[in-house]
């Protein structure tokens, strides 16, 4: 047999008359005369050098090549189906579980709204949260290793808009936000102004998802040909809080993280003493999964909570890899 000359349409025609064992309503569901099934199935046994069904009194009775080659025909033109025509997806009667990259400050702040959205559905929506590691989530996504990454991606986000529609990604906006100096209550510079000249002379403590010992914070800093001594670097914004609460070192977090913290009372909070471009959070996803209808319901729900947090007064704020 040469698979490269097979027409794929005897598979169809062989899976309903396998399906109803009879050429006649076979036919009926096919929308197609008896003649006409009768001709594919014969160009299908010259191919596979099988007889794989013969005629009997009340129908068809199938070989045993045919009872072997059905189940691998039907998963696959089922498979084919769902990828050019995808169920319907119902969240309260099938299970799913999703995938979400993101940084600690970002689950803190997005994650118990929603939670309490899919348990009010009362959805078998099982969530993943993974670590963020980079600024750059895209390998991620076109590995397959998450199904959605949140947070503050400003040049993964800027790279995919110049691609435009040929871009492999897809993104949009969840809420904007704004970063804040933040110290221990009692902080030599708790009652004073916060200017430059104290930001740029005092120790800092820097949230970096790689380790690397630089942020955006200090790439506005370099603009203005300014630098800071950073003392520490650590991969969370939680940690971060808690360092800062037992020592003199600055750090920079998002406004809306803050309450979430626990700690907020012992912190003092400052504007920062820098222009720094908007933060944007922003949600990506893999066009691939554009038509799966589980994971459009899934960014359903996560816009939705995306459009609340975006509609109160104060604006939140997600980090990318580093501030």
């Amino acid at each position: 047999m040469n698979f490269r000359t097979l027409d794929l349409n005897l598979l169809r025609v062989f899976d309903q008359v396998m399906a109803e064992q009879n050429l006649t309503r076979a036919a009926e569901r096919l929308a197609m005369t008896q003649p006409a099934v009768s001709n594919a199935l014969r160009r299908l046994r010259e191919a596979l050098g099988d007889d794989l069904l013969v005629r009997t009194a009340f129908g068809v009775k199938p070989t045993p090549r045919a009872e072997a080659l059905w189940p691998e025909v039907r998963a696959a033109l089922a498979r084919l189906q769902d990828a050019l025509d995808p169920p319907a997806f119902d969240p309260g009667a099938s299970e799913a579980t999703f995938r979400l990259a993101m940084a600690d400050a970002t689950a803190a702040t997005l994650l118990p709204s929603l939670v309490a959205r899919i348990e009010q559905t009362q959805a078998l929506t099982n969530l993943r949260v993974l670590p963020l590691t980079t600024r750059d989530p895209r390998a991620l996504l076109d590995k397959g290793e998450v199904d959605f990454a949140i947070g503050y991606f400003p040049d993964a986000v800027a790279a995919l808009t110049s691609q435009g529609n040929a871009a492999s990604l897809h993104h949009q906006r969840l809420w904007d936000g704004q970063y804040v100096c933040v110290m221990r209550k009692g902080h030599p510079l708790a009652e004073q102004e916060l200017t430059l000249d104290h930001f740029c002379a005092a120790h800092h403590l820097l949230v970096s998802f790689s380790g690397r010992a630089h942020g955006f914070v200090d790439q506005a800093l370099a603009s203005l040909k300014r630098t800071r001594r950073i003392v520490l670097t650590v991969n969370q914004f939680f940690t971060a809080g808690r360092v800062v609460i037992h020592s003199d070192l600055l750090t920079v977090l998002p406004r809306d993280f803050l309450p979430a913290t626990g700690f907020e009372r012992e912190l003092t909070v400052k504007p920062l003493p820098l222009a720094l471009q908007g933060v944007h959070v922003e949600v990506l996803w893999h066009q691939r999964h554009d038509r799966d209808p589980a994971h459009r319901w899934m960014r359903e729900q996560i816009l939705a909570v995306g459009a609340q947090r975006g509609a109160r007064e104060v604006p939140a704020a997600v980090p990318g890899e580093a501030s």
